[in-house]
């Protein structure tokens, strides 16, 4: 198949590449490398240099596309609110726009925050004007798409320098530098970590199968940790200490799982690596 990765040299597009390449697919990826870098370029991928809201420069035909594409932490968006809202919500407008034509089958990442309270942070109401985007399309144009909703996902490629490091990829760096490791708040906080394997895994089921979704795929793996427990899998690893930050706006106090429909339609069954593979790092 030909297959269209946004986002393709960042943390997700990175390794599903890596995945939809050894299952013999062709793949163009297009990325504006605000986040990706070259570094994480593959040989026998195409890779093009465009903002997701340029997409329509591309002149080829897809069979699928992934949108993996925009600006993913929650603390950057407060000092970037119009660049979230061009990367996370227009975005979005642009590709279903260009694809809808064709009717090509999308994979769009929404976001687990669609949880909490939308209006807590910019990223988290304008990934949740995402999903209201490509439901619109959904259902006014049959444009066939699906929507899955990432939870705290870690592992190889994972950003670990600069405000898009999430929490596993952060304290790696900071442990394996020798410390210390920066908690935020209290502590006291529970999230679903997700491995990127398990991640890739359903959207490969996802996008080759005829089952749908009416709301959104939810991809966690059903088990959470506070960070005080993490820090701990840290500590007897690497030996490092810990200091508390101030809390920050739009940190929730707890993330998991929300359904099974994933396990249950498709045999999805992710599995918790997180105790694995900080003893491994």
């Amino acid at each position: 198949m030909n297959i269209l990765v946004t986002g393709g040299t960042g943390f997700v597009g990175t390794n599903l590449i890596r995945r939809l390449l050894k299952e013999g697919h062709i793949i163009i990826s297009v990325d504006n490398y605000s986040i990706g870098t070259t570094a994480n370029h593959i040989n026998g991928v195409k890779y093009h240099n465009i903002d997701v809201n340029d997409i329509s420069k591309l002149s080829n035909d897809f069979d699928l596309i992934f949108h993996l594409a925009g600006l993913s932490r929650i603390q950057p968006s407060f000092f970037q609110p119009t660049q979230t809202f061009q990367s996370n919500a227009c975005g979005v407008e642009a590709v279903l726009e260009w694809a809808r034509a064709k009717k090509t089958k999308i994979i769009y990442s929404g976001s687990s925050s669609k949880h909490h309270d939308p209006y807590q942070s910019p990223y988290a109401f304008y990934k949740y004007m995402g999903e209201e985007i490509c439901r619109m399309y959904r259902k006014t144009y049959e444009v066939p798409i699906e929507i899955v909703r990432f939870y705290n996902v870690y592992g190889p490629h994972e950003i670990t320098e600069g405000d898009w490091a999430a929490v596993i990829g952060l304290w790696r760096s900071q442990a394996e530098k020798g410390g210390p490791i920066t908690v935020v708040g209290d502590g006291k906080q529970r999230r679903d970590f997700t491995h990127i394997e398990d991640i890739v895994d359903a959207l490969i089921l996802i996008a080759f199968s005829n089952e749908t979704e009416k709301e959104a795929w939810e991809l966690g793996s059903g088990k959470n940790y506070s960070l005080l427990e993490v820090y701990e899998l840290f500590k007897k690893r690497f030996g490092v200490e810990k200091v508390h930050l101030p809390d920050q706006k739009g940190n929730y106090r707890e993330t998991i799982r929300e359904d099974n429909a994933a396990l249950d339609k498709l045999g999805w069954k992710p599995k918790d690596r997180l105790k694995d593979y900080i003893e491994n790092l």
